[in-house]
């Protein structure tokens, strides 16, 4: 209906719209720059955002795994544990299905059944569309429950999706409008069809990466876009809630859900900037994550959180750095055991 609506009569973008696409446009400038300067950084940027992508993608939707495994899962090969560690892994193999032919890999029907059969493993209805209605339902502490939005029947999905892919095609082929624009509206159409029984979540966070990739913006290979929205999920339900309203009518508005599209795309952007330049090496490159992840903390951290927001480092290592930063004295911890909370001393972290 988002693309519909475009196609139909000319849209006003919005000036914080216009905004986002020229600070973007800027970004993806000096993208070539930033990807040439040294291949090793760039992996060590990759397999890191592998990681936080497989994670936090899933734990979106409840699915969490051991923290002491995460490197095992998304990078391993042995044998998975559980039901939530194959959906870790399969949203890793799908993951790397785009990083491997991105461009090649076009938007249509079988690709994001695809998507979803990777993503989801090996459960029954993997890959397929669902069979009942799945409205999107908000459960409150007290046991109330209301529906935040009537998804579309299962009879009228199949049609509502060749339709979505038919007008992707179109409006791509007639320039109807800033191709990010397009990619924000698909997503949002794509949510508000809710193809499947479960995980469409997961497969809307793949087919961004992917028609971002058809752009030519890269940075979802360095810094995860998953792990953005993760950090700022309640932005997104709240964006996708208001942006659904009127939708079966193509009455919405969607211009609070492209914005943060967009604002997740520029945040990525901002931070693969500030990261290459702070990889002084591809030895010293974990070492700088951790630094980078304790100075994003505003307040006390654990270890756990360090290990949450640095997936791809083992504790080992993490451990290792906090007694060099506290012997430094640009940490402290407040107590013992690994519950024991830290603190940063000063504003700033020495990098190097």
């Amino acid at each position: 209906m988002t693309l519909k609506q475009f196609s139909s009569k000319p849209e006003t973008i919005p000036i914080v719209t216009s905004g986002y696409l020229a600070d973007l446009g800027e970004a993806r400038g000096k993208q070539e720059l930033f990807t040439k300067q040294s291949p090793q950084k760039l992996k060590v940027l990759r397999e890191h955002a592998l990681i936080e992508s497989a994670v936090s993608s899933t734990r979106i939707e409840g699915v969490t795994v051991d923290q002491a495994r995460v490197r095992t899962i998304v990078l391993g090969k042995s044998h998975l544990q559980d039901r939530d560690e194959e959906e870790v892994r399969g949203y890793r193999d799908a993951l790397k299905l785009i990083h491997e032919l991105d461009a090649k890999l076009l938007v249509s029907e079988d690709i994001i059944r695809r998507l979803h059969k990777l993503a989801k493993g090996d459960i029954w209805d993997a890959g397929k569309y669902k069979e009942k209605d799945t409205d999107i339902i908000e459960k409150y502490p007290d046991g109330t429950s209301r529906v935040r939005f009537k998804t579309v029947s299962p009879t009228e999905t199949p049609v509502y999706i060749a339709h979505l892919i038919d007008l992707w095609n179109q409006c791509i082929k007639e320039r109807w409008m800033h191709p990010l624009i397009a990619t924000a509206a698909f997503n949002l159409d794509f949510l508000c069809i809710h193809p499947f029984r479960d995980g469409n979540g997961r497969v809307s966070r793949l087919l961004l990466l992917l028609q971002c990739y058809h752009f030519g913006y890269e940075a979802g290979r360095y810094i995860s876009f998953e792990r953005i929205i993760e950090q700022s999920k309640d932005r997104y339900y709240e964006t996708l809630e208001q942006s659904s309203q009127g939708w079966h009518e193509g009455k919405h508005n969607p211009w609070p859900y492209i914005n943060y599209v967009l604002f997740t795309i520029k945040t990525a952007y901002r931070e693969f900037e500030e990261r290459i330049g702070q990889l002084r090496s591809p030895k010293g490159a974990k070492t700088e994550l951790i630094k980078w992840a304790i100075q994003s903390f505003s307040s006390e951290f654990s270890l756990s959180e360090l290990e949450r927001a640095c997936p791809s480092v083992s504790r080992d290592m993490i451990r290792r750095v906090l007694r060099e930063l506290q012997g430094l004295k640009e940490v402290e911890c407040l107590g013992r055991g690994p519950g024991a909370l830290w603190r940063k001393r000063g504003n700033t972290l020495k990098r190097g």
